[in-house]
Formats: C-alpha cells, structure tokens, sequence
C-alpha cells in the first residue's frame, strides 16, 4: 500500500531532524496525548461499550485509568532517564571515562488487540514518544469502535509525520509487516505472534512481543478461602475472561474444593446476579468467531456454574467447569473467555512438575499463607508475572515491568521499562589524548605475563 509506504518515509524524515530526541517535545506531546484523552472519556467510554459491552466503571478502571497514570509517572522522571548514565572503567583503559545514552530507535509500529483495546494502542505509544521515537498504531479490526476513537485522538494530538493510526484488517497487517520499521512493539495472541516474528527477522528488526497462554492459579489449603474465591472471580471475569493474564485454569487442593467453589459461586452472583446474562456489569464475546471456539470448551469435565449463553448477543455468562483432568481438550489452549475448569491436587510438587511440562505461562496466581508453599511455587515455576493471594493486579503498575517468558512473550513494558524497550543503550568510552601507553600495540614480546598480572 502507497499510503503506507510514504507514512513511513515522512515519519522517517521527521526523526532524522532530530525534533524527537529532545527532551521539552517528548514532554509536550505526552503532556498533549494527556489533554486530549482526558477531553474525549465519554467518546472512550462509549466505544468500549459499544464494542465489548464494558461498563463504564470497569472501562475506566483498566483502560484509561492505567494509561494516565502511566503518561504522569513518565513525565515525572523521563528527564532523569534521558540523562547519560556514567559507567566504571576497567584500569585497563586508564584515563578513559564511560557512559552509557538512551537513544531512541527511529519509527516504530505498534500492533494492538482488542480485548484492553484502548489501553494496548495508547500505552506501548506512551514508551515510544518518552523514548523520542515516531510511532505508527495499528489497532484491531475486531474493535472498530475504540480503534476509531483511537484514530481520532491520535489525528487531533499530532502530525501524520510523528504518529499514525492505520486502520483495517488482515490485509494492512500484511502490508504493515512487510514494510521495514526500527521498532516492531506486537500485543496478541502466540500464534499472530510467531508471524509478526518471522516478518522482523527478514529485517532483523528488534521486536517486543506480549502474548498470552495458560496462566495457572494455585489454591494451597492454608489459603483464606473466601478471600481467594472474591479474588479469583474478580480476575477470571473481568472483560468475559478476554485478559491475556486472567486465571486460565483453576488448580485447587482436594481438602478446600467444594468450599472453594461453593464460596466462588455465591461471589458469581453476588457480583453479576442470578441471571449474568441480563447483567450490565458483565462483558460480552468479542464476536462470532470466539463465541463459537468459547462454546466448543463446554463439553469437557461437568458445569458446576454457568454455561448458559445468548449467541444472538455473544453472551456467554461466567462459567465453572468442575472434575477436569489435564488430558481435557479445555486445557490445550488458551481459553480467553469466561469458562474455568477445575483440576484438584493433594501435593504441591506434582502440579509443579505438570506446569513446568507446558510451556511457560504469562502470569502465576497462588494462593497460600505458607512462606514454604509461596518458595517451592515461585522458586520452580518459571512465568512471566503475577501475584500472591490476588490475580491481575500485578501489571497495574509503572513501578515494575510486565512481559512474558518463553511462549508467553519476549520483552516487558510499563513505566521505566517502556523507555528501555523503545531505545537503544549506546555505549561509549571516551579516552583522554593526553597519555598513549605503548603496552596495547604491537610488537606483544614480553606483553602477555605482563598481561595476565593485570587481570589475577
């Protein structure tokens, strides 16, 4: 595509003047991108709602909210980031100093789902301009509401030649990756994933990539059960389940089970009512396609909860599948939506060990006051994020990075993590002309003892 193509020429031009590097425009244009988010809420709100029938509350909560809060924590300290960061020098290199400088990459391209349609454009985009980068967004066709008010705002804060939106389906995607950015950022699922990385390494273009997969949440029987059961509930459902970091799967100690469940469905209706199909809290399908491979999870196991579904809405209400095993079709892949089946255990080191045979997962919930359960799980699960006695919360925040490890993802973000993802560490070590000793240059007779000495 044309269009496409000159984009990135003009985006490309205006970072070779140097404009974005400097510390007072990166610091205007988040502090615009701000202004104009904060001025168009409703518009936001309303498109989410339109496209995933989200409430207001919970459309703020984890869409907007998240990135204001993002946007002021950068602007806090992004002059401090920008600062050359001096480094030791080996003796070696006597009457030399080191530093290191944070330099943004060029043109970047942003890919975003539709699940946190809002959130996944604009916060990868906030890393990129507190990183002094150009940035094109390509939202998902699947969210056509947000993605157009995504537009808009980006239309309405900057120039074509600093920040874009493209619009569309599979095709622009194609015609996206074919082209060749500095900086590929890719939100979605594994398998889209695995495409947007063959695309950069044609031109060994560094990428982040936040994916997704089974994220396990563990239910030791020390734990505070109705504590654990509101908490669980809470993250499973929200959205419908469409969270990448949402429990996937239930793995709970066979002395707690049925209190467990009996605990966890009161909180179901105590959160969506009697009837979730009717409820305004409670999200719907993302469309007909994954309301259809959603269904196809309901076979395995027995319903405990839930089940029932309107297709003409793309509602299916919060669903608890009980006496599953890890042979079940249900657990081969992500399930993204709001079904959870329910695996019992007895000894902790088991479903460690049946884990760690799955690829690595994104997120890890674990509910437990012992500190040994707590070290066994933490210590021998590899996983990219997540929290102890809660679920979801840990990515709420600019004080540590999220990402995922393995099938899950590669690279992390959020607040100083988003600048170190979006430029480059360019080490440099400047030497003095005042003294140039012969000891590095040839001839090397009698060097290397000499040499050795210096290294012990």
């Amino acid at each position: 595509m044309s269009n496409i193509k000159s984009i990135i020429e003009k985006q490309r031009k205006f970072f070779y003047n140097g404009e974005t590097k400097k510390l007072k425009f990166r610091m205007e244009k988040l502090k615009l991108l701000k202004k104009c988010i904060l001025e168009r809420e409703e518009e936001i709100l309303k498109a989410l709602k339109e496209d995933l029938n989200k409430h207001p509350f919970e459309a703020y909560e984890t869409e907007i909210y998240m990135v204001i809060e993002e946007i002021n924590y950068i602007m806090k300290n992004l002059k401090r980031w920008m600062k050359p960061k001096k480094v030791k020098t080996p003796f070696i290199h006597a009457i030399s100093s080191s530093y290191t400088v944070s330099e943004p990459y060029g043109v970047s391209l942003i890919i975003s789902p539709w699940n946190y349609p809002f959130q996944l454009s604009i916060l990868p985009l906030v890393g990129s301009i507190a990183g002094g980068n150009c940035a094109i967004i390509k939202p998902s066709a699947y969210s056509p509401n947000t993605s157009s008010v995504v537009s808009r705002i980006v239309k309405d804060c900057f120039k074509e030649e600093f920040v874009a939106v493209i619009e569309g389906g599979r095709e622009v995607n194609q015609s996206l990756l074919s082209e060749k950015f500095d900086y590929i950022f890719f939100t979605g699922s594994v398998k889209v994933g695995k495409v947007v990385m063959e695309s950069a390494s044609k031109n060994l273009t560094p990428i982040t990539l936040e994916l997704g997969g089974k994220s396990p949440c563990i239910v030791y029987k020390d734990a505070n059960i109705d504590i654990a059961a509101k908490r669980i509930v809470w993250g499973k459902f929200l959205n419908a389940g469409q969270t990448c970091v949402a429990p996937d799967y239930l793995l709970v100690h066979k002395s707690i089970k049925e209190e467990l469940l009996s605990n966890m469905k009161e909180y179901i209706k105590k959160f969506y009512g009697e009837n979730p199909l009717n409820s305004n809290d409670f999200c719907r399908i993302v469309n007909e396609k994954h309301f259809d491979r959603l269904l196809s999870n309901l076979n395995d196991g027995n319903i405990y909860i839930g089940g029932n579904h309107i297709k003409e809405q793309l509602f299916i209400e919060p669903t608890i599948i009980n006496n599953i095993s890890w042979e079940d079709k249900i657990m081969r892949d992500e399930i993204f939506g709001p079904i959870l089946p329910v695996i019992e255990y007895e000894e902790i080191r088991d479903i460690v060990e049946k884990i760690n045979e799955n690829p690595k997962p994104l997120a890890l919930y674990l509910f437990t006051n012992s500190k040994y359960i707590e070290k066994e799980v933490m210590e021998n699960i590899s996983f990219g994020g997540g929290c102890i006695n809660d679920t979801i919360i840990h990515l709420a925040t600019s004080y540590m990075p999220f990402g995922g490890v393995g099938e899950s993802g590669i690279g992390n973000y959020h607040g100083k993590s988003s600048f170190d993802t979006f430029t480059h560490k360019k080490s440099i070590l400047k030497k003095s002309n005042s003294i140039d000793l012969d000891f590095r240059y040839p001839p090397y007779k009698n060097k290397l003892n000499l040499l050795k000495k210096i290294i012990k």
